[in-house]
C-alpha cells in the first residue's frame, strides 16, 4: 500500500540524498536538497493543521445517531451549511470543546501534536501498534485538500512492517490503538462482509508522523505535507513478526511505541524480529514453557492466561477447544525473563530435558 512505506521512504531518501549531494568530477553546480529542522517544520505544521481547524467545518449532525456509518458520510469543507441546509460544526470548535482529541509524541527526540475526531468508538478489540488491522479509509491533505490515496474495498495492512518494508506511518501506529475493531460481522447473501460498531473516525497528521521530506515515489504528496485520514477499524489481528511466541508489542521493552530500538543482544536485529533474543544459542521459542488446554465450550470457560502467557494457537473440533500458549519465565528470579537472559540457555522443548 503505498501510503504505508515510511521506513523504507527514510531509507530510500537518505540514499537519495547522499547520492545529489555528492561532489561532481566536473565542478558542475548541482541543486542539493537540505532537509529542513524538524523542531522547525513541527511547530509550522502544527500551525498548518490550526488553521485549517479554524477554516473547516464538518457534517457533525450527521454522526448523532446511529452506528456503522462510512468514511463516505463524513463531508469536510468550508461550508458552515451542509447540502440539506443543516448547520456543520467549526473544527476549531471541536477542538476547544475536546470532541477533537489532542495527544503528543516524541519521535526522533522531536514533541509531535496529533489529533483525532472519534465518531464511533467500536466495540472490539482495541489493536496495539504493531498489529495488524482491517480497515477502509481516505487520505487528502491539509495543504490542498486533494486525495491522494482511497481503499473502498476493506484491506489489511500491518501497522508495523518487517524492518524497512512496510508497515504504517507513525500516526496510524499512534491513532488507531485510541479506537476499537468492529464488535462482530455477518456475511451477507451476495458474499459481503458487514462489520457491526467498529471504530470510526479521522485523524489529522503532521508531517514528522507522516513522510515529512520523502513521500513515497510516485504518489502525489509533497514533500512536508500535513495528511487527513478518514477511517473505519474493522478487525485486528495479534502479530508475532518473527513468531518466536512473544507478540511483537510486548517485545517493544522500554514501551516507547517503537520496536526497532529494543535489541537486548546487541546484534542489530530487534527483538521483534530476533530468533534469539539475548544470543544465547537457545531460540526465544525454546526459553518459553509451553502449555496446551483443551476445554469443552458447551460447559466450561477459556482458561485465564497468567502473567507473561501468550496464546500461540487454537483450534477446534467437535465443540472441543485447543488452545496452545508459551509462558515466559524467570527461572532464577534475577527479574530478567529466560529468553533475554544470556546466562541462562535452558531449553525447556528439549525432548531430552522433558
Amino acid at each position: 500500500m503505498k501510503t504505508k512505506q515510511f521506513r523504507l521512504s527514510l531509507l530510500v531518501f537518505f540514499a537519495f540524498a547522499f547520492c545529489i549531494s555528492c561532489e561532481p568530477d566536473d565542478d558542475t553546480v548541482t541543486n542539493v536538497f537540505t532537509t529542513r529542522d524538524r523542531d522547525e517544520q513541527q511547530i509550522v505544521d502544527n500551525d498548518s493543521i490550526l488553521e485549517f481547524f479554524a477554516t473547516h467545518y464538518y457534517n457533525a449532525s450527521f454522526f448523532e445517531t446511529g452506528i456503522n456509518h462510512k468514511i463516505e458520510d463524513i463531508i469536510i469543507s468550508e461550508s458552515a451549511i451542509d447540502e440539506n441546509g443543516n448547520s456543520n460544526r467549526l473544527l476549531s470548535e471541536a477542538l476547544a470543546d475536546g470532541t477533537i482529541t489532542t495527544r503528543t509524541t516524541i519521535l526522533f527526540e522531536i514533541d509531535y501534536t496529533y489529533y483525532f475526531l472519534n465518531l464511533n468508538q467500536g466495540e472490539g478489540d482495541s489493536p496495539t501498534f504493531t498489529d495488524q488491522v482491517r480497515v477502509r479509509y481516505e487520505g487528502f491533505t491539509v495543504e490542498t485538500e486533494e486525495i491522494f490515496d482511497q481503499i473502498v474495498t476493506p484491506v489489511s495492512l500491518p501497522l508495523t512492517g518487517l524492518g524497512f518494508s512496510g508497515g504504517a506511518i507513525p500516526g496510524w501506529q499512534r491513532v488507531l490503538p485510541e479506537f476499537n475493531a468492529a464488535l462482530d460481522f455477518s456475511i451477507g447473501s451476495d458474499g459481503s462482509t458487514n462489520y457491526n460498531n467498529y471504530g470510526f473516525g479521522i485523524m489529522f497528521i503532521p508531517s514528522g508522523l507522516a513522510y515529512f521530506a520523502s513521500p513515497p515515489p510516485g504518489s502525489s504528496i509533497d514533500a512536508y505535507a500535513n495528511l487527513v485520514f478518514k477511517f473505519e477499524l474493522l478487525q485486528k489481528e495479534e502479530l508475532d513478526h518473527d513468531n518466536d511466541g512473544i507478540p511483537s508489542y510486548i517485545e517493544n521493552l522500554n514501551n516507547n511505541d517503537d520496536v526497532f530500538d529494543d535489541d537486548t543482544d546487541e546484534d542489530g536485529a530487534p527483538n521483534y524480529i530476533d530468533l534469539d533474543d539475548d544470543a544465547d544459542g537457545v531460540a526465544t521459542i525454546n526459553e518459553l514453557v509451553s502449555t496446551t488446554y483443551q476445554v469443552d465450550t458447551s460447559i466450561d470457560p477459556e482458561p485465564t492466561l497468567a502473567a507473561n502467557e501468550y496464546e500461540v494457537s487454537r483450534s477446534e473440533v467437535d465443540g472441543i477447544l485447543t488452545i496452545n500458549t508459551v509462558t515466559a519465565v524467570d527461572s532464577d528470579n534475577n527479574n530478567i525473563l529466560d529468553y533475554l537472559d544470556e546466562n541462562i540457555s535452558e531449553n525447556y522443548n528439549d525432548d531430552e530435558d522433558s
